[in-house]
């Protein structure tokens, strides 16, 4: 009998917070005020420091590895209604064109919360190097993550340097440094290439180097463990 009291008053808890939660926010759309951005529990105010920032990644990626995400306890709706008009990440990701590597997911972040650049190989090109750019100098993140991911297609083929169709080949020569400093080992070409971009960052983008030098981003790189879901920085 207890056991079924105290069933029914969490359901009623739960109505209580449903129904105070929807007139809060029937409430904000009369008066025309935006809502404040909704964050879940020990989720980061922005800005946060460049240190803080990669700290949040490597602890949203310890909860995705453990399976106990919290980013999917927002609201979507208020998510989505907050990014109409602003995005406000605290940080942005350079990851390899993978299916395998849902950014977000491995970092447990959700809508406006990183600022997330793709591309196979996870290769630093003009078009990256200025959407990054927009990332720190527009949107203010303060960390960047240069992310590769364990058995990398485009890192084994660059090795293989095999006739390709298409204008797939066009990766091989941005991989090439990794690929000649590796000795034919894959897990450390992949390694060393999310490094070697990351240092292209570093040095080829005025704004980029502008920020570190100025303390307010720090480039990283890691490698993204598919079997696992763990992330290992490795510069």
């Amino acid at each position: 009998m207890a056991d079924e009291t105290s069933a029914h008053e969490g359901v009623d808890r739960r109505q209580f917070l449903h129904t105070a939660a929807a007139g809060v926010l029937v409430g904000i759309a009369r008066s025309g005020v935006a809502p404040p951005a909704p964050r879940r529990r020990g989720a980061p105010a922005t800005p946060l420091s460049p240190d803080a920032a990669v700290q949040e990644l490597l602890a949203g990626n310890r909860r995705f590895a453990a399976n106990q995400l919290t980013s999917i306890e927002h609201d979507l709706a208020i998510l989505k209604a907050h990014t109409v008009d602003k995005q406000e990440p605290f940080a942005a990701i350079l990851a390899c064109a993978d299916s395998r590597v849902p950014v977000e997911l491995v970092f447990d972040q959700t809508i406006g919360h990183i600022f997330v650049t793709r591309v196979a190989g996870n290769i630093v090109t003009p078009e990256i190097i200025a959407s990054l750019e927009y990332g720190v100098a527009v949107l203010g993140v303060s960390a960047l993550l240069v992310l590769g991911h364990t058995n990398c297609g485009a890192v084994k083929a660059a090795m293989k340097a095999e006739t390709v169709p298409g204008q797939i080949s066009a990766l091989y020569l941005p991989l090439r440094a990794a690929v000649e400093r590796s000795a034919g080992d894959v897990a450390k070409a992949i390694s060393i290439n999310a490094g070697v971009q990351a240092e292209l960052l570093r040095t080829s983008s005025t704004v980029i180097r502008d920020a570190t030098k100025a303390g307010t981003l720090e480039v990283v790189s890691g490698v993204y463990d598919l079997a696992t879901g763990n992330v290992t920085l490795s510069s």
